[in-house]
Order: C-alpha cells, then structure tokens, then sequence
C-alpha cells in the first residue's frame, strides 16, 4: 500500500514533505515546514509503513534512526519509541539505515544481506569504536577479544574518547598500559548480554576486579551503563556481543554523602544535610537523584531568608528533600520535560534544552552525572525552595498576583505575611484587576480631557473613559470630584495630568432612594420616606444633601415619640426635611 503526499513549492523555497534517495544504505526523510499559499503542487509517493516508522514490512532489516538537528547526536527509534520530530524541544531529521548485520544489495528493497559475524575485535572497528579498537591493542587486551569467550563489551565511540581530558587519558596510557587494560576491562561483562536484558536497576559484575556497573534501562527506551548512554546497541560478534556508548565510564567506590564531604563547592550543603539529619540516608543503599546546590546557590539567597530557613528544622529538611527525586535519573536519560516526585511529596519538572538538562524550565544545572553506588548528583547553581519553606508573603511573590501582593505590602500587612502566624490569603490573580469590574473601576479615574484643578468649579461635570459623570464639589479648604478629595498639586504631563486624590473614586450610583433602599440600616428610615409621601421628591434628578438617620438614630428616640413620628403625616414630613438641604 502507497500513500501520496502532496509537495509544495512557494516560489522558489520548496516546502516539501520527501522520500529522499536511498544511498549507502540510507533513506533519508526531510521535513520542512508547512506553506499556506501554494504556487507550485506535485505529488509524490511514499509507503504508508514510512510514516509511522515501521519499515520492517516494506524493507526488510531497516532501522529508523532520530538526529537532534545540527549536532550528531543519533536516537535508535522503533515503533514504541518515538520521539514525536523532537528530542529536548529540538527539531529532529529521521534517517534509515540498516539495521546491525545487514547490508544493502543493488536493486533489493532494505537490507536483506546478512554480514558475517566477526570477532569482538573486528566489530569495533566497524561499529564506530575504532580508538577503543586502538586501545584494546595497545593494552595487549587483543588476544583476549579475538579468541574464544563469550563477553559484553560496552566500547566507548571514537567521539567519547575524543572528550575525555588529556590528563586522564594520559594517566591511562601511562603505566605500562595496565591502567588503560583495567579501564578496559571495567567495560567488560564475561557473559553475552543483549540490550533487552539489561534491566533498569540491574548491575553485573565487570571484569574489573568484579566491580559492578549500573545499568538503568528507562521507559522512554534510552538504556545507560553507569550514565553513559547506548547509542549504537545490540552489535553481534563471534565472542560476544558489542554495546557502543557515547562516554568512557569508570568505577565507582563513593557514596553520595562521601562525595559531598570531599568536594568544597559543597561546604553549605553537607552542613544543611548534617543540620537536617539526612546525612544517614545519603550513606545508605538507595537509586536516588540529589540536585545539589554548590556554595555560591546559596549565596544568592538574601541572608536574611536563608537564615530563616537554616534556622527551621521542618523547612530545612523540606528545602532539602526537594532536591532529592526517588529515582536515579542520568542526563541522557532525559528527552523532554517530565514531572518527576521528590522526596518533599511534590513535583519537579526535569527536561532539556538542546544539550543542556533544565529544572523547571530552567538551565540551573553546571555538572551532571557524578555517580555514586547510591545515585547520581547533578550540581546546580540556583537553589530550589519548595512553597513548604516559604513564608506567606514569599507565596504571593508570584508574578501571578504580583499586583495583590504590591497592595498587602502597601496596606502595612508586612509583618502577618511574613511571621509564624497561621493564616490564609485570598489573593487574587493579576487578571482580577484586568477584568470587567476592575477595568471599568479604573477606567472612571480617567477623564476624557486634559484639566487643571484650578479651572474646576462647584457642580461641573466631569466624563470619564468608562463614560459615567462625576460631579466636581468646590468647599472652603478641599476641592473633590465626588467622594474623592485631591491631595497634592497636579502632575502636568505632554499630554496628560495627574491628580492625586485620597479615595478610590465611588461614581454615584443611582438617587437617594436607591442607595437608602440598598442598605438595611436605612429599613425605619424608608419607612418614614414612605410615610410622609416624600419618596417622589427623593426619586427626582435633582441636587440634595441628606443627612440621613439610621436605624439605630431611630431606636435612641422615646417609644412614644417614635410611634407618634411614624402615624402623623405632618409631624414626619417636617422631622425629614430637617435633614434635607437642596
């Protein structure tokens, strides 16, 4: 079966979707992105099995690979393990190229030609491990992977040696070559191992003095040895069985906590272990994953937080605990952003940009892969604090509700959110005061002209953006635009004034009647309105100062008197224009 695929031209830059030629072995699959306007169409054809990665059917013993665009990093995908056109938010080109052991042949379709097994030695030099070939001949460790045996031999590439630091390869050349043939030999396993049987958590004995190596086989498929990654596995010889990795590894003998007590970078920290009492944990069998903070971490935490913290048992320990995962998790294990359960109970999101491993979104992390036979630690240079150990203030600091947090601190609330006190904030979200009610509210503390104070005058209008109008009151020391008195000279700008006013703006909002209606310390006084057939007059758009007696005004009168004020006409009517000015 065939599925056709439209290619698209736009001018002269093809935006083509392609089967490209099948050269040495490889079909190359190039993915360019979409056009919306087409000047150009053709149609080619490719098999449906190319585009979910399933070539096995139409091309025998064809394997797919992923490469991270622009740098030579390869991903064995297969149909289970597919990293959906990107790996560490990079783009990727998918190629196909035969699978280990085959060959093309002119004219067949894949690659049906089995090759001959060879020997471990021979399969170095053909897989991509030619300097480790080199090296295994310079260790006299030839005779031994030529000859008869059964062995697992994890070969570091050509580019792993080409990394390693001229002073540790030189210290293993040197010697009379023993250290580069025990180097060697901690990359052996004596028995054949395929990669479906290394087993995440798993280790073997090496030929090393039978010191173990560690191997972690994760659910996205990646398979490491001591964090180094397989990048060519499941390469077949004679004797034995090839697994290229992309690092040269070497044994490990300390625990986390001994690596931290040795290394001065990690002074502050192995003091705030020690503090919290975690230092057991980390001495004690376990596959966890510490994020460590390096000294300068913590020096860019003001003082005055850190001490805070340090000085807190419980916040302490959860600081602590949330740069500890469950599980061990080297660098290369990582191909996107994935929550991850720290030891605190909440998450961390661990992922990558490009080459580098990020928390949190964040590339924080200066060192990856120290191992240690109870985890690996990565050193980072921002230290992490959970919400557990944050005071309340520190919570709202939250770009999200920054404005609420700008207005608790400016309404004097500074020492509740940042003591010991058991409470909680309603914060409300930043778009809160974006939305329609804090949009109009704001909207009506803005005029539609530019004004000077010292133009106003006693019952002029004023219209607003929010298109209400607000009344301007003139009085012997205070000049007011309704409930709101300006307090200090105007600020004139290139097109704008400012004026300062001591109140938020409150537009009227509707006449006397509505607002005494709407408001039950005013029940005996609409009563008395009502009695005195005055509620008229009130419902008029006119112009009023009411003084305005509540409920309780009303209870400090004499029984009688009350009684009488609410049956009499008159007597009512002449009480409520007492508190009337027009």
């Amino acid at each position: 079966m065939r599925v056709c695929v439209l290619h698209r031209r736009l001018g002269r830059q093809p935006v083509q979707i392609s089967l490209g030629s099948k050269l040495c072995g490889v079909v190359r699959l190039n993915i360019y992105p979409y056009a919306d306007r087409t000047t150009h169409n053709e149609t080619i054809c490719m098999p449906t099995e190319i585009t979910t990665l399933c070539l096995s059917e139409f091309e025998p013993n064809v394997c797919a690979m992923q490469q991270i665009k622009g740098t030579s990093k390869k991903y064995f995908t297969n149909c289970k393990q597919w990293y959906h056109r990107k790996i560490c938010g990079k783009p990727t080109v998918i190629t196909y190229e035969c699978c280990p052991g085959y060959e093309k042949i002119p004219g067949e379709k894949g690659c049906p030609a089995a090759l001959p097994l060879v020997n471990i030695y021979s399969t170095l030099g053909m897989v991509g491990a030619s300097t480790t070939q080199m090296y295994s001949d310079r260790a006299q460790l030839r005779e031994e992977i030529e000859g008869p045996g059964s062995f697992t031999f994890f070969a570091p590439s050509n580019k792993a040696w080409e990394s390693l630091p001229t002073e540790i390869l030189d210290a293993l050349v040197s010697n009379v070559n023993i250290e580069l043939l025990n180097a060697l030999h901690y990359h052996m396993v004596s028995r054949r191992l395929t990669s479906e049987e290394l087993k995440h958590g798993s280790t073997f004995s090496s030929m090393y003095q039978d010191a173990p190596v560690h191997i972690h086989h994760y659910s996205n498929g990646i398979v490491t040895v001591n964090c180094a990654r397989l990048v060519k596995p499941d390469q077949h010889a004679t004797n034995g069985i090839v697994h290229v990795v992309d690092r040269v590894i070497t044994a490990i003998s300390n625990n986390m906590q001994s690596i931290i007590d040795i290394d001065d970078d990690l002074e502050t920290l192995r003091t705030a272990f020690a503090a919290a009492g975690l230092t057991t944990m980390l001495e004690n069998e376990g596959h966890y994953t510490v994020f460590a903070p390096t000294n300068d971490a913590f020096e860019k935490i003001p003082r005055e937080t850190l001490n805070r913290i340090l000085g807190d048992p419980i916040a302490l320990k959860d600081l602590l605990n949330y740069h500890i995962l469950k599980n061990m998790h080297c660098a290369e294990s990582i191909v996107s952003g994935t929550p991850m359960e720290t030891l605190q109970g909440t998450m961390l999101e661990v992922g990558c940009d490009g080459e580098h491993m990020t928390l949190n979104g964040k590339a924080i992390i200066t060192k990856t892969d120290q191992l240690a036979t109870n985890g690996v630690i990565h050193y980072i240079g921002e230290l992490l604090i959970p919400d557990s150990a944050k005071t309340l203030l520190e919570l709202a600091e939250s770009s999200s509700v920054s404005t609420a947090t700008r207005m608790f601190v400016e309404a004097g609330l500074t020492p509740h959110l940042t003591g010991s006190e058991a409470l909680t904030m309603l914060a409300p979200l930043n778009d809160a005061f974006k939305g329609n009610v804090m949009r109009k509210l704001m909207s009506n503390h803005v005029l539609k002209e530019q004004l000077s104070s010292k133009a106003l005058y006693h019952g002029q209008e004023l219209e607003t953006l929010g298109g209400l109008k607000l009344r301007v009151f003139v009085y012997r020391k205070n000049l007011c635009i309704e409930n709101a008195c300006i307090a200090a000279h105007d600020k004139v700008g290139r097109y704008a004034t400012m004026f300062t006013v001591d109140k938020v703006i409150t537009p009227p909002m509707g006449n006397i009647m509505d607002v005494l209606k709407a408001d039950d310390r005013f029940i005996t006084l609409v009563n008395a309105i009502q009695t005195a057939g005055m509620t008229e007059l009130l419902n008029q758009q006119k112009v009023f100062t009411f003084f305005a007696p509540t409920n309780d005004a009303f209870n400090e009168l004499p029984q009688d008197e009350r009684n009488r004020l609410m049956r009499e006409f008159c007597s009512t009517t002449q009480l409520l224009f007492i508190h009337i000015l027009n």
